[in-house]
């Protein structure tokens, strides 16, 4: 990405900033680039796509070229790819503008909670030109660019429209999208500082996860039932006819997450029930701080596994006997292995029912057996109650569990492969919404 400059062709790309400006020109040879931290600098990672290896090889002719033009013509390939001869996770191409190195730079300004990055989003321009404003003098008129949080304060873009600070859900969707496929990509290897300074490192799926909880926190409500989205509005936050009734509004202040242009956005602010959709199960509460990954070392992992025994295990001579079974297990990185884990969270979780004693479950009347897992289900989360209640060393708990969901889909191989790899955050929460007693 260039811009021509008496005569010549410049980068956009800042090498000493580490960042994409914008660049103006209003008459040779008066052709500059503007240090402004904008959109600017993050709108060239939406161009990112990978090519799965499985589509090219279906396409024999299509793959012949496309090694033809990687090998022979590299100065086209590079210049504006980022990596076409590297194949990353899962043997894949990426075709992207942004480089590795320059994705690494570019996150670590749109991560920065004194730049980009706010508790309800990413800005539209850093909250570093508040105290430090761009201005330039153009025939003889002085022009000014600063951080604006909240409506504009110049009627120059069409009224109230504000690009210069606030919160779009749109281009937020955009850049959690764009990080997704970087993921796809580079996978857990590739990890950034999240949010910048914090010792916290995460993989992009995790940082893209990370944005998308704290867009919903414009409409989530804290601990004292307000919604950011309101500003503190007893009307809209407490009445019954509206309180639960949600505006869509335009965009959102920068700083307090305030709805701001019109109310009835849906095109693009609807964007948000994908996003709750697809992350809303693990989002914390807004204010909630995110216990840092640096100092979980060790997390509740359980594995419950439902399913049907529907064949015998390989090399048993335990006939097929078609009940369901639930199986709970842990791996070595259990919170109950820790060795500073206080003895009065040790007591044993109760155990995965028998086959004999589903049979006993189907006499006393629970169907099929299936409610055998709810009921186990319901029984360990209960002592977890319990745990809690005794109020004994309650810093043995983390903030945030993960538990990797297994078996689902009850397919009888206790796989689900609709949902390999993905993980739940705070299980506990979870099973809580669903089986603790009311």
């Amino acid at each position: 990405m260039t811009f021509k400059s008496g005569g010549q062709e410049s980068s956009l790309w800042n090498e000493e900033d580490g960042f994409y400006y914008d660049a103006i020109s209003y008459g040779e040879p008066w052709t500059q680039q503007l240090p402004v931290r904008s959109l600017v600098g993050l709108i060239p990672l939406y161009a990112v796509s990978t090519l799965e290896p499985e589509l090219i090889n279906k396409f024999p002719s299509f793959k012949r070229r496309l090694e033809w033009f990687i090998e022979n013509r590299q100065d086209v390939a590079e210049r504006n790819i980022a990596s076409m001869k590297r194949r990353g996770k899962g043997e894949r191409l990426l075709l992207a503008l942004v480089s590795k190195d320059r994705l690494e730079q570019i996150l670590k300004r749109m991560l920065d909670e004194t730049e980009f990055l706010s508790e309800h989003g990413i800005r539209s321009m850093s909250k570093y030109h508040e105290d430090h404003p761009y201005s330039m003098e153009v025939n003889g008129q002085m022009f000014r660019v600063s951080y604006v949080p909240g409506d504009s304060d110049s009627g120059l873009f069409g009224g109230n429209s504000n690009w210069r600070g606030p919160v779009w859900l749109c281009v937020n969707f955009l850049l959690v999208e764009s990080l997704l496929r970087f993921y796809m990509f580079y996978g857990d290897s590739f990890k950034v500082e999240c949010p910048t300074g914090s010792g916290d490192y995460m993989h992009l799926a995790q940082v893209a996860e990370e944005i998308q909880h704290r867009l919903q926190h414009l409409f989530a409500r804290n601990d004292e039932g307000r919604r950011a989205v309101y500003d503190g509005s007893d009307l809209l936050d407490f009445d019954e006819h509206w309180k639960d009734y949600m505006w869509f509004h335009e965009f959102f202040d920068g700083d307090t997450g305030r709805g701001l242009g019109a109310s009835h956005q849906c095109g693009w602010t609807g964007l948000i029930a994908k996003i709750i959709h697809d992350t809303g199960v693990n989002c914390r509460l807004p204010q909630t701080p995110r216990f840092p990954f640096a100092a979980a070392s060790h997390y509740f992992d359980d594995i419950f596994t439902r399913s049907v025994r529907g064949h015998s295990r390989r090399g048993s001579s335990r006939a097929s006997s078609g009940r369901p079974f639930v199986r709970r297990s842990s791996t070595s990185r259990s919170i109950g292995n820790r060795s500073d884990f206080e003895s009065a969270f040790n007591t044993p979780a109760p155990e995965t029912p028998t086959e004999e004693e589903f049979d006993e479950s189907k006499k006393n009347g629970n169907g099929n057996g299936s409610g055998g897992f709810d009921e186990h289900v319901s029984q360990y989360v209960e002592s977890q109650l319990q745990r809690v209640r005794s109020q004994v060393s309650m810093g043995a708990y983390e903030d945030e569990f993960e538990t990797q969901v297994d078996g689902a889909n009850g397919n009888g191989n206790g796989r689900n492969s609709n949902s390999n790899g993905r993980f739940l955050s705070r299980f506990d929460l979870i099973c809580l919404r669903r089986y603790a007693p009311s």
